[in-house]
This record gives structure tokens, sequence and C-alpha cells, in this order.
């Protein structure tokens, strides 16, 4: 039996624009499954990020449902959804937002401390995960003294730091250099593989996608295709 993670049935979120009403997503359903790697594809303005805001409880949909391991996320109170956040699910951004004042291992050790885990504690478990993507050597470097590509790594660390069963991805390489997001994509592969933590990725770039189990196309708001990868 398929072991279903996150589903949402018929999403929609609509925006105010003065007098009028935009609908920037529309009747969209998506399931992801435990371990899944499932990219959605689609251009700038396409719904991609208010999409992950829905499924990360960052916002309200206008209409549908959203379910985590069959329960309804909608009916939770803000500190259910903040604990949730904090315990099930890693953020990954295109942008880093790494704390500039803090180092990697700072950095990646603050979920945990937000969660309630000492210090030590915190900072043991933060500097086995930089291990895993290959940062031992830049623990205590600040952000500012790494390159984007580590950026992106100690982001990812931080994100899996709490052993999340899911990992939204919002353009998590659309900042860097095609080598180097390549690198970005073989990491988040591979501690697919390792861990078992599945990823949804909102993606642009079409043959990184492919890479990934399953994608998905959005296209102003709505699903309009889906294919293996």
């Amino acid at each position: 039996m398929t072991d279903v993670l996150l589903a949402c049935t018929k999403l929609s979120k609509d925006y105010r624009d003065g007098d009028h009403q935009l609908r920037v997503l529309d009747n969209v359903e998506i399931t992801i499954n435990s371990g899944e790697m499932l990219a959605v594809v689609g251009t700038s303005g396409s719904g991609k990020s208010t999409l992950l805001h829905l499924l990360g409880g960052l916002d309200k949909p206008s209409a549908g449902t959203v379910h985590f391991q069959g329960k309804d996320i909608l009916s939770w109170s803000a500190n259910q959804l903040a604990d949730w956040r904090n315990q099930q699910l890693g953020f990954v951004y295109q942008f880093h937002h790494l704390l500039p004042e803090f180092n990697a291992l700072e950095n990646v050790a603050m979920p945990l401390l937000i969660g309630g885990l000492s210090a030590r504690q915190a900072e043991q478990k933060a500097a086995e995960i930089l291990k895993l993507v290959g940062l031992s050597a830049r623990a205590l470097h600040l952000p500012s003294e790494l390159s984007g590509g580590e950026r992106q790594r100690v982001a990812i660390a931080r994100a899996l730091v709490t052993d999340p069963a899911l990992v939204l991805a919002d353009e998590p390489t659309g900042n860097l250099d095609d080598e180097t997001a390549q690198g970005i994509y073989e990491l988040m592969l591979s501690l697919n593989q390792r861990l078992g933590t599945a990823f949804l990725i909102v993606t642009h770039d079409q043959t990184l996608a492919a890479r990934l189990h399953r994608s998905l196309r959005l296209q102003q708001g709505r699903l309009v295709a889906g294919e293996s990868a």
C-alpha cells in the first residue's frame, strides 16, 4: 500500500487587486508519497511559490484541502502549524536565507534549538548533517565566507537537521551557475536515497526536474500535465 505523505485537493488561491480578483492557483490536486522526489515545473508567475506556501501551512487557501499523513492541516492552530513545520518539514529557498551573524554550524543547529534541544545536542546533530553534505571543514565559517554552492548546502543541511519527512524546495538552484546547480541536485538525490526524505521541488529547469521520480507542470495556476521522470 502506498504511503501518502502530503495531499491537496481542489486547492485554489485568490488575491484582490483593486476591484479585481486574481486567481493564482486553480483547483490544484497533488499527492506526494513518503520518500518520493516530485518536481513541479513552471515559469515565473505560474503559482509555484504560492503552492509551496499553502502546502507548508504558511498561507491559507481560498478553497481546497491540505492533508499531511491523513490529517487536515487547515484545522490546526498557528502553534500546531509551527510545531509541525519545525518537526516534519524542511524548507530550502532560492536564496539561502542563512543568518549572516552565525556560522554554518550555528545556522544548521537553529531549528533544533527552536525545537527545544540543548545547545550541545543541537550542535552535535548539526555537525553530523554538515558532514553528510560535505561541509565539515567549513562548519565554523560565516555565510559571507562561503561560496554560493556552499551556502545552499548549508541551507539543505538546515532543512534536514530535524529529520523531516518532507523537504519543500523553492527554486533551490535558481541562483547558481549550471555546474553548481547540478551538484546541488546530485546532493539532494543522494540524500533522498540515503535518508528516505521526500522532496517536493518547484523549478523552471525541466532538465533537472526530469531526473526526479515524477514531475508535474504548473501553468497559470493550473496543473496541465504530468509525467514520470
